[in-house]
């Protein structure tokens, strides 16, 4: 029934072919791109978009299309990874924080309250910054950015859930904390934490790009969509190919995984399903 209702949606169904499509281009780029991602091409350098360089080259004669489709593997990897660790992480003190009560609690969210007060760029670069520049430490530190306001959405799942007589049952037969939350609390909760998690895995590309694009990303000459834009926007006029190719990827993809996860709530929260027709 859920797949018909989200079926029904054209958006959403929509959102599901583009990010299907995003993810094959990722997987199968070393076997489509025509040329490798750092191959250069001196005496074609700046080319225009044509059929021998579907996206035009940049000041080192590098296809721009085939780094590109090299990028979207980049955005993609760091897209998942730092959102399943802002997501585990944030659910497990959510639900530590949703379902005790006293001191630990009040700690996880005074720690999640001094976090939250910085926006999630700032807090990234902080990181970032701290750790030094590169892909695995892109990773963590959108990912502890993420992680506050995970927390927050269990949290205020857990205590929901909490307050219904079925828990109350579970704690009057003897079953341990553990249990309930692992039995009970979590598969009750576990749908808006998947929709947010879709939502914001178009943030994390979307951060990944920035910070690349400030060079704290993904180093030169590895092709990353934000290095890319930073490096055409110094030739923007002559080329402006070399910024809008890589942020045609940027756009399709968030636009993509925005329909998805609009399409998961609508489909998972019992209050929207009746819009669905």
């Amino acid at each position: 029934m859920e797949i018909r209702r989200f079926l029904k949606n054209k958006v959403s169904f929509f959102g599901f072919l583009l990010v299907t499509l995003i993810i094959i281009t990722a997987i199968l780029s070393p076997l489509i791109s025509p040329y490798d991602p750092l191959e250069q091409h001196m005496v074609k350098r700046f080319s225009k978009p044509s059929a021998e360089f579907f996206g035009g080259t940049d000041r080192y004669g590098r296809d721009i299309f085939s780094r590109t489709l090299w990028g979207t593997r980049i955005s993609l990897v760091v897209g998942f990874s730092a959102t399943a660790i802002g997501a585990i992480l944030g659910t497990v003190l959510g639900l530590i924080a949703g379902y005790t009560k006293g001191h630990l609690s009040k700690g996880i969210m005074w720690l999640t309250d001094v976090f939250m007060s910085f926006p999630t760029m700032v807090l990234a670069i902080i990181v970032v910054v701290a750790f030094g520049p590169g892909n695995q430490n892109v990773v963590l530190a959108i990912g502890l950015a993420f992680t506050p306001r995970f927390i927050r959405l269990a949290r205020a799942s857990t205590l929901s859930v909490s307050e219904q007589v079925f828990i109350e049952a579970s704690r009057a037969t003897g079953q341990s904390s553990v249990g309930i939350i692992g039995k009970h609390v979590l598969p009750n909760i576990a749908g808006d934490i998947i929709v947010m998690s879709t939502l914001w895995i178009a943030t994390a590309i979307r951060l990944e790009a920035s910070l690349s694009f400030l060079g704290l990303g993904t180093q030169p000459p590895t092709p990353s969509w934000g290095n890319m834009i930073r490096e055409g926007m110094l030739y923007f006029m002559r080329a402006p190919w070399l910024s809008l190719v890589p942020g045609a990827g940027i756009f399709f993809t968030v636009i993509g995984f925005n329909m998805l996860g609009d399409g998961m709530r609508d489909v998972l929260d019992p209050k929207l399903r009746g819009r669905l027709t």
